[in-house]
């Protein structure tokens, strides 16, 4: 097993790319303290990782609450001694085209999805540096590397955490701790968001797309999990695009 017995920490586990990951990170033996705003969502994710080989524990979490996230940091810290992984998988969209953005739609995405990696990773790094050791993955997107129109606040956000990305492990590689850092930027997935979308809408992303169909969520899973291994040990301040051929 990849991730026997490691501590991960999963943002925006309840659905998704990160319930995925949290059920994948548990079947290669994870320790997995999964986290999000929908109690809902933990309770069902708890009932699926139910005879994994790993374990999941949640915690209902809004990341833009910085002082929630310590908290919530501490209390993973205090209950297994160390977090060995981080992926910053929440994030949501309010999209608009820039004439008619709000005020409140650009500060709800860029609270959660720029602020809220900062926070966590912020909580999470000294536990890192005792250890000298971890890896923290962030969840951007194809959007934060080629924009789209209606999404400048998710844009922004996306290829803020891309930057942010490469100064942590800059910072966080200092005097030889083995701490890597690394961004994963989606495509098209079927996550409930683009459920939503219709078929129509789906016929043209599939068209734009080289291998021809949307991505699941378990295929982003599978790079986390690479990511979070010693499989990916030599491998820090990237940018991996996972997208089916969409942006070449």
């Amino acid at each position: 097993m990849k991730l026997k017995d490691r501590v991960c920490v999963i943002t925006g586990a309840a659905s998704g790319i990160g319930k995925a990951a949290a059920l994948l990170f548990a079947t290669e033996g994870a320790l997995v303290a999964a986290c999000d705003v929908s109690k809902e969502g933990l309770d069902n994710l708890a009932r699926e990782a139910e005879g994994l080989a790993g374990s999941e524990e949640t915690y209902p979490l809004d990341i833009s609450d910085r002082p929630a996230v310590f908290a919530t940091v501490k209390e993973i810290s205090d209950r297994h001694g160390r977090i060995d992984v981080l992926v910053n998988n929440a994030g949501i969209i309010r999209d608009a085209l820039l004439s008619k953005m709000t005020e409140e739609q650009w500060d709800a995405v860029i609270n959660v999805n720029l602020k809220g990696v900062f926070n966590m990773t912020q909580a999470v790094a000294p536990l890192m540096r005792e250890k000298g050791t971890g890896s923290i993955i962030n969840t951007s997107s194809v959007v934060g590397l080629w924009g789209n129109k209606g999404q400048s606040n998710y844009s922004a956000s996306k290829a803020g955490v891309i930057a942010m990305s490469k100064t942590w492990a800059k910072e966080l590689s200092h005097k030889g701790t083995q701490i890597r850092v690394n961004s994963v930027c989606p495509g098209f997935i079927m996550t409930p968001i683009l459920e939503t979308v219709p078929e129509k809408v789906l016929d043209m992303m599939k068209a734009k797309t080289l291998l021809g169909r949307i991505g699941n969520p378990e295929e982003i899973a599978k790079v986390y999990l690479f990511l979070a291994s010693d499989d990916s040990s030599y491998i820090t301040g990237q940018t991996i695009v996972v997208d089916g051929g969409l942006v070449l």
